[in-house]
This record gives structure tokens, C-alpha cells and sequence, in this order.
């Protein structure tokens, strides 16, 4: 497409998101993605059959139980109930039906705070490495993105930096924990230090910051670790969230927003992310998984067995050589690559039929990330495939 069909937006959004445009479209997995005997870990797709209680859940409630079944859905009072319920027991706060708004995913979820909560020209803070969208994302509404390095030997949040980044025209800031892609939980200590940041500088300057909390992964845990919510210690928190992570479904797209049950000036901000849930194209789950909810929220993936692919997978890495940490969360391992020019590396993979995401799409460059939803099958058919690459990689240095 020419740059003068592009609306300045939508070029914006591309030159944010470039590498990842490239790798989906015009990449050596692109091409190779549907070979058979290749090994996938590129992306957060599952390589197994849905869970039989999810495909279930969604058979029983799609007959029609009534004319309005599948009219037009808002965010229905039984899924909200439903969340709320969910919320008062895993984050312990006193979340109420009306607190929330019933979304198509975390990625709408994002899109309709941003929309709903910051003005052409405010700066929205995110944290590097980020989940690849953030920046697009605050760009299209033409608000400044402010990128801040998360310590690099821990992986947790840096709070002075974080603090360094703040001006009077900071409106937002973006944290996603546990993190892709560095599998980072961050921890009690960290969010009190983040919150009395946040709450200081809006005193500073008379304006709210608003703490965008991407918890997709919050179900994700491994070792036995336990979540930690920004929500608990900062009441202009906006809780984001997606089934699509723990049912490992990121087709049938069904998440939340959830206004913090503090949140200064509450209706306003209710009213305000309902008009931007409209105003972004209908951000509303569909009938059907609004339906199913009740069943839903009680499914899971196999988190024991994601964590044995874990171990088996890191165990396996490090005994070839590689430099991989543990991940506490999420569905990835970002072991560091052999060369420097991680992409060169991937390459390498190819050749081997394995297939991993380049770190520096992550803004992680010398890195690359690994998917945990690959299956048994692949893990172990990747394998020699990961050690010859290594050899390769060694030789050619």
C-alpha cells in the first residue's frame, strides 16, 4: 500500500509495528507455518485440541433460550456479576457488577482505556520490553509514548526510572505482569514503590495518572507463586484482563475492564470507557461467550503441565549451553541467542524446522522468545534441532 492511501494513523500504527508485520507476513515462518514436522514455538497459539469442557460450555448455551439471545450485547449483568465475584476473591477488593465492562479481549481492552481516559498529546508510559502492540496502540490516539527500561538483570519494574519519566503531561503508564515476555512477577515491594510514585506526582501536578494493569497472564503462575496486583495498592488502577491466556482460546475473544472500586469519580470513568467501547468499533464480547461465562471462569489449561514443559525445556537449554533464565509466569522462556543479531539466529532455527519469535521484535535484540504452547511432540522433535542451530551459530562466529 502506498504511504498516501494510508490514513496518518494507521502509518503510525505500522511504523510501531513493523517487525511484527514483517515476521507475520513476509518471513521464513510465514512461508514454513503450516509445514508439517516443523517445530512451533513462534507464537502464543495452542498446538493441542481445545479443552473438551471449553467446546462443551459453548454447545450448551448456543441453542437460543429466548428471542434476545443473540441480539445486541452490552456487558450483561450475569457476566459482570460473574467477574465481580471472581475479582473480590483473587484480588481481595470490594469490586462491585458496575464496575465492570465487559470487552473482546485484553487488546480492545487497551484500546477503548485509551481511547476513553487520554487526550491527544498526553504521555502514556510503558515498559520496555513490552508486549508488542503498547506502542502502537498509544500512537493511534495520538498520545506520546514513553518508553522506560525495566532493570535489566531482574527484569522488574525500575522505579527511579519510572519516576525520572514523569512530567505534568504524564497521563497513563502500562504494567503487564506477570510480563511477556520476560516472565517477570512483580512483587509486593515494587508496586507499593510504584504506587507512592504515581500518587506523589499527581499531587505534583493536580492530574490522576492512571495505572493500565495488563493481567493476562495472572493465572499463568508457576512454583506455587502467588499474583500480586497494582490494583492493591492504587485506587486509579484500570484492571485489563482476557480468558483467552488461561483457556488458551485467543480466537474466541472474551476479557474485561475493571474500574477500581476507589476510583476517584467513578461514574464518569464507567461512562466514559462504555462511549469508548462503542466509539472503537463495538468492543463488546459476543452473545455466546457472555452466555458460557459461568462455566468458563471456572477453566484452566494444564498449569502443572505448561511448568513440567518449563523445566523440561530450560533443563534441556541449559545443558546444550544455552543462557536461560525461569521464567515465574506467562507461557514463554527468552533464553539469550549465541550471536548477537538475534534475526540471523532465527534464521538459523529455520533451518533447522524450528521456529521462535526474534527478541528484538520485543525490543529484546540478542534475545529470542520461546512459546510453552508448543506440544510434547514438538519439544522433544526441537530439541537436536536447538542444539545444532548452537553449533552453527558457535562455527560461524
Amino acid at each position: 500500500m502506498m504511504a498516501e492511501q494510508m490514513s496518518q494513523r494507521v502509518q503510525a500504527f505500522y511504523a510501531a509495528t513493523r517487525r511484527v508485520f514483517e515476521f507475520l507476513n513476509d518471513s521464513t515462518y510465514e512461508r514454513r507455518k503450516f509445514d508439517p514436522g516443523i517445530s512451533d514455538f513462534a507464537l502464543g497459539n495452542p498446538h493441542e485440541m481445545p479443552l473438551i469442557r471449553f467446546v462443551e460450555a459453548l454447545q450448551r448455551y448456543t441453542p437460543p433460550q429466548d428471542k434476545d439471545w443473540y441480539a445486541y450485547k452490552l456487558s450483561e449483568r450475569p457476566s459482570q456479576e460473574i467477574v465481580a465475584a471472581s475479582l473480590r476473591q483473587s484480588r481481595e477488593l470490594p469490586y462491585d457488577p458496575k464496575d465492570i465492562l465487559m470487552t473482546n479481549g485484553a487488546f480492545a481492552a487497551l484500546s477503548v482505556v485509551l481511547h476513553a481516559l487520554t487526550d491527544p498529546g498526553d504521555e502514556v508510559i510503558f515498559i520496555s520490553p513490552p508486549w508488542f502492540f503498547y506502542e502502537a496502540l498509544i500512537v493511534t490516539v495520538g498520545a506520546v509514548p514513553v518508553r522506560v527500561k525495566a532493570n535489566m538483570e531482574t527484569f522488574d519494574l525500575d522505579i527511579e526510572a519510572i519516576a525520572a519519566a514523569i512530567t505534568p503531561r504524564t497521563r497513563a503508564i502500562i504494567v503487564n505482569s506477570p510480563n511477556n515476555p520476560t516472565g517477570r512477577i512483580y512483587p509486593p515491594e515494587t508496586l507499593k514503590q510504584l504506587a507512592a510514585v504515581l500518587t506523589e506526582a499527581g499531587e505534583r501536578s493536580g492530574r490522576a495518572i492512571y495505572l493500565f494493569s495488563d493481567e493476562a497472564y495472572s493465572r499463568i503462575l508457576y512454583d506455587g507463586a502467588t499474583y500480586h496486583s497494582p490494583a492493591a495498592y492504587y485506587a486509579n488502577t484500570l484492571l485489563l484482563y482476557t480468558y483467552g491466556k488461561t483457556l488458551l482460546t485467543p480466537g474466541q475473544r472474551i476479557g474485561y475492564i475493571a474500574v477500581h472500586p476507589s476510583m476517584p469519580d467513578p461514574e464518569n470513568v464507567r461512562l466514559a470507557l462504555l462511549t469508548g467501547q462503542i466509539m472503537v468499533g463495538y468492543a463488546f464480547p459476543n452473545a455466546l461467550l457472555q452466555h458460557a461465562l459461568p462455566e468458563l471462569e471456572k477453566l484452566s489449561i494444564d498449569i502443572e503441565h505448561l511448568q513440567e514443559k518449563r523445566d523440561r525445556m530450560v533443563d534441556a537449554l541449559r545443558g546444550m549451553g544455552y543462557d536461560v533464565h525461569m521464567p515465574q509466569g506467562t507461557f514463554y522462556l527468552l533464553p539469550r541467542a549465541p550471536i548477537p543479531d538475534d534475526l540471523a539466529f532465527i534464521e538459523m532455527l529455520a533451518e533447522q524446522d524450528v521456529f521462535c519469535l526474534p527478541g528484538t521484535i520485543a525490543e529484546m535484540p540478542g534475545f529470542f522468545r520461546i512459546s510453552l504452547t508448543a506440544n510434547d511432540e514438538m519439544i522433544a522433535r526441537s530439541l537436536p534441532g536447538f542444539e545444532r542451530a548452537l553449533a552453527l551459530a558457535t562455527q560461524r562466529q
